[in-house]
């Protein structure tokens, strides 16, 4: 018990001896004033822009995409530089190739826009006409027995027989007498009076339909005309026939309608954003499926000053020639517009993504690295949009895959086209989605991951 004592004693003094150096050294090493953790403030730690969880205490490169580190800023302690490498976008090249995300140069050429329309053939308003009855009478004969006829202003379409054309006739041979007699008299009321009944009765004449050509033949044969031939006032087709052959009419009664087809009306429908293409005196190229491969052309002559509130467009009338009336009235047609727009940055259009309030458009940086960049765009051409501004020719942009990119970005939590990263999101009162959530350890297997 004495031997244990002399060898417990001994041990338990160093014991004490050596905790208190310990707390002696820790004491001496500790650093003057508030008591923070300064040493822990100023270490610098460097993450992947593109996989947030990698973290390392000195730059390198990314274990997983191979991008540059950055170092890891908080908020506000960010500059410019820093902001401007975690808003960009690194895509490895394999994973290019296989998500399909290509790129190309941005490009300036002369656009041309076409805007193509269904449209109906209509008859040319300004050639239709109908053909009347000047005076009360009997039809006689007609010359014209169906619709689609053709007629001519040279060849009487009708002939009638009226008594008040007759006596109107009579009259005006009384008169010529009468002026043959009178023109002698030395009184010169008398015979200027002659010659006043020989005007009015031929103006009688002319008023009823009768032609100049006839009252010389009335003059010429001395006698009245039973039948008065009846003339259309245009050359056309007969598109309505009313008049029967032994029918009485009264004077004003329509008898024909005529329609000259040489020259028809296409009415286009043209939807609400196009119409500020569409002008007066452009030329248009009208196609029909009755006629494969047959183009004929055309220019606006008028854009309608109101809109069909059902079909929400607006028409627009095509005047156009109708060699071989091969267009028919109702027939439907489409029509192309074609109109210059001049030198442009073009781009394709699946490179913009629209977010409804703006287009973004992904730059490649240096290779295999993008950065979102917000532009305006014009009109499209086919599979190619117009960029008013925020690009410049020779820029290479991501022309397929574009959504590839934002979702990396947004995956990341960067500045994908919907995170608070890009210009502008505060303003909008956008929230950004959250970041992706940290890897397991375990499943990565990497000792510089940080949790």
């Amino acid at each position: 018990m004495l031997f244990t004592r002399r060898i417990m004693l001994p041990l338990v003094a160093l014991l004490l001896a050596l905790v208190a150096a310990g707390c002696q050294k820790q004491g001496a090493e500790a650093p003057k004033g508030d008591g923070h953790d300064h040493a822990a403030e100023a270490k610098v730690e460097y993450t992947c822009p593109m996989h947030p969880f990698i973290i390392k205490d000195k730059p390198g490169s990314c274990p997983i995409c191979g991008m540059d580190l950055v170092k890891k800023v908080a908020g506000a302690g960010a500059d410019a530089k820093e902001l401007e490498k975690l808003a960009q976008v690194a895509i490895p090249t394999t994973q290019m190739v296989m998500a399909n995300v290509a790129t190309q140069p941005v490009t300036a050429k002369s656009l041309q826009k076409e805007i193509t329309a269904t449209g109906i053939v209509a008859y040319d308003q300004r050639r239709q006409a109908k053909v009347t009855a000047w005076v009360a009478g009997r039809i006689d004969r007609l010359n014209v027995n169906a619709v689609g006829d053709f007629v001519s202003r040279g060849r009487p379409v009708a002939e009638l027989y009226s008594p008040d054309l007759v006596s109107a006739q009579q009259e005006y041979l009384l008169a010529l007498k009468s002026r043959d007699r009178l023109k002698d008299s030395p009184i010169a009321s008398i015979s200027q009076g002659g010659e006043g009944l020989v005007a009015s009765a031929r103006q009688r004449l002319l008023l009823m339909g009768v032609k100049e050509q006839q009252i010389a033949g009335l003059e010429k044969a001395g006698q009245p005309n039973i039948k008065l031939p009846v003339y259309t006032p245009l050359s056309g087709v007969v598109i309505e026939k009313i008049a029967i052959e032994g029918q009485y009419v009264n004077m004003g009664d329509p008898l024909f309608t005529i329609a000259d087809l040489s020259t028809v009306w296409v009415e286009a429908e043209i939807y609400e954003s196009d119409v500020s293409f569409v002008k007066v005196g452009q030329r248009v190229e009208v196609t029909s499926a009755s006629w494969p491969g047959k183009t004929f052309a055309g220019r606006i002559s008028l854009v309608y000053p109101f809109l069909d509130p059902k079909t929400r467009t607006i028409k627009a009338r095509i005047e156009l020639s109708n060699p071989g009336l091969k267009l028919k009235p109702d027939m439907f047609v489409n029509a192309a517009i074609k109109m210059p727009l001049g030198s442009a940055v073009v781009v394709p259009a699946a490179a913009v993504m629209d977010t409804g309030t703006r287009q973004v458009v992904w730059v490649q940086v240096k290779e295999g690295t993008f950065q979102p960049r917000d532009v305006k765009v014009g009109a499209r051409v086919g599979d190619e949009v117009q960029v008013l501004s925020g690009l410049t020719a020779g820029e290479v942009i991501a022309s397929s895959g574009a959504y590839l990119i934002d979702s990396e970005s947004q995956l990341r939590g960067g500045s994908g086209t919907g995170h608070e990263g890009m210009p502008g999101m505060e303003k909008e009162g956008v929230k950004p989605a959250p970041a992706a959530p940290p890897a397991k350890k375990n499943d990565m297997g990497m000792d510089d991951m940080k949790m």
